[in-house]
Formats: C-alpha cells, structure tokens, sequence
C-alpha cells in the first residue's frame, strides 16, 4: 500500500465510522474528464440522488498542502460542483466550501453531515 493510498483508506474510515455515511455514497477514483482527458478525483461523496457534495483529495503524509494540491481539487470540482473541497496528507486537514461567486472560503472545519445534505434537498436547507 503507497503511503496516499493509507491516507485513502484512513479517510474512507472515517466516513463511514466517524461520520456514518454510507459506503455506497461515496465513491473512490471517481471519473472527471477534463479536455477529454480521463481524470480522477481520489474520492467523491454523493448525495442520495447521486450528486457530488464533497470532492476529497488525498496525498501522502510527506506531501505539503500547498496551493497545486488546492488547484488540483479545484481543477475536479471545476466539472463536478459540489459544495465542498476537503484535501488531506493525513496529517493536516483543510476543507473548503464553494461560495455563491464560485470562490473557495477555507472552513476551520469538515462539514457536517447535515450541511452535505446527502439525504435532503440543498434547496430546502440553509448550509451550515
């Protein structure tokens, strides 16, 4: 196992122990075509109805969270829209919610699992 892939499966861990959501919404090496160029986001949770809410990027604990780590979620969420950005090496976590004007505010924290609406309607909620 690559040390992103560790980071992979701790990630996944805690979606479905920590914050109980189920595996079937969320998807791992999730397809995003750029420039028809197959690209793919390290793992997407979806709503219900199958709609993106968080695009995650995972890296190796030895790799910095700089800006390009940022730009490549960025680059996925381009396409795919959802709300939220999380990138992680494991070690440090940084979460970002798309805003109204298509900028990223940094969060001082994961969302909830209500704010990602995975069961409801977005329209019918206010994000938190």
């Amino acid at each position: 196992m690559t040390p992103e892939e560790w980071v992979r499966v701790h990630v996944l861990r805690y979606l479905t122990e920590g914050l109980s959501i189920p595996g079937v919404m969320i998807r791992c090496e999730y397809p995003v075509s750029m420039n028809n160029q197959p690209q793919r986001a390290d793992v997407v949770v979806c709503s219900r109805d199958g709609q993106p809410r968080m695009v995650i990027e995972c890296k190796a604990p030895t790799v910095a969270l700089d800006d390009a780590v940022l730009s490549q979620a960025v680059r996925y969420n381009s396409i795919l829209q959802a709300p939220y950005l999380w990138i992680t090496n494991g070690l440090t976590h940084r979460c970002y919610q798309l805003s109204a004007t298509g900028g990223y505010l940094a969060m001082d924290r994961l969302p909830s699992t209500s704010a990602l609406h995975l069961f409801t309607s977005p329209a019918t909620h206010t994000d938190q």
